[in-house]
């Protein structure tokens, strides 16, 4: 059985889609096209469920090469994603088990068409601009558009960021790919992440990144373990401004203490 797909339109045109409360993607329409950012697990027809939507020829970007973000391709015809993370997706897209959840579904994963920082989609009265943010993912990127002030930011930043993973960043290299970018709280004033449910004030940025200046600077004394499906590592609970609008209350960095910083 398909999981649920739910969908909530956050403003004239822009639209939540949250499949099964495990993975977040969105929907923006412009007046010649529409863009779909991320495309969850697949589990739902995500095709399907965007046609009713809108009628515009769409364009898919995935914000990194994670199964939870890339598996709904399979109901497109192409996907951009950045080229660092495409040997990434390569690993998840060549898993046996997907393979069979594809025939399943009589379905095959399109082709990447590379995206990198600088591109901008043009759908009509409405941009996405694109922007290098890598650490999560070496290829991650995040999504301003502009006309709305909204920041897409995948799993880039949101209030419980995986940095425990193979392939992720040192903190301190993540910390130095945050200030590159930090100028985007400037032009969006609020936050659309992979695995949301409503808007975040653009702040959560800010608040990300100075959780993980503290975590490469060693400040891990009120950390505590965190267990996952690849077994144990660290939380680091990261503050956020009382006077703002988040949609939970709790925020964490997880990590493991050898990624703290480069240079070992």
């Amino acid at each position: 059985m398909d999981a649920q797909l739910y969908i909530k339109e956050m403003a004239p045109g822009i639209y939540l889609m949250d499949e099964a409360h495990e993975a977040t993607g969105y929907l923006v329409v412009g007046q010649e096209k529409a863009c779909v950012i991320d495309t969850m697990n697949g589990c739902c027809d995500l095709g399907s469920a965007v046609r009713e939507l809108t009628d515009r020829p769409v364009t898919v970007i995935n914000t990194h090469g994670h199964p939870d973000h890339i598996f709904g391709n399979i109901y497109f015809d192409r996907a951009y994603l950045h080229p660092k993370d495409l040997p990434l997706a390569a690993v998840f897209t060549g898993d046996p088990e997907f393979e069979r959840f594809c025939e399943e579904k009589r379905r095959r994963m399109p082709p990447f068409s590379d995206v990198r920082e600088g591109d901008v989609f043009d759908l009509g009265g409405r941009h996405l601009e694109v922007y290098e943010l890598p650490g999560h993912t070496p290829g991650g990127i995040v999504l301003l558009l502009p006309e709305e002030r909204i920041l897409f930011t995948g799993d880039s930043v949101n209030h419980h960021l995986w940095m425990q993973l193979e392939g992720c960043s040192p903190m301190d290299e993540f910390v130095k790919s945050l200030d590159r970018i930090m100028f985007l709280e400037e032009r969006a004033d609020c936050i659309l992440h992979g695995h949301g449910r409503d808007f975040d004030d653009i702040s959560l940025m800010r608040c990300l990144r100075d959780g993980a200046e503290e975590l490469a600077r060693g400040h891990t004394e009120h950390d505590l373990p965190y267990r996952y499906f690849g077994g144990e590592a660290r939380q680091h609970p990261f503050a956020c401004l009382p006077d703002r609008h988040y949609q939970q209350a709790d925020h964490v960095i997880c990590y493991r203490p050898e990624n703290l910083t480069g240079d070992g």
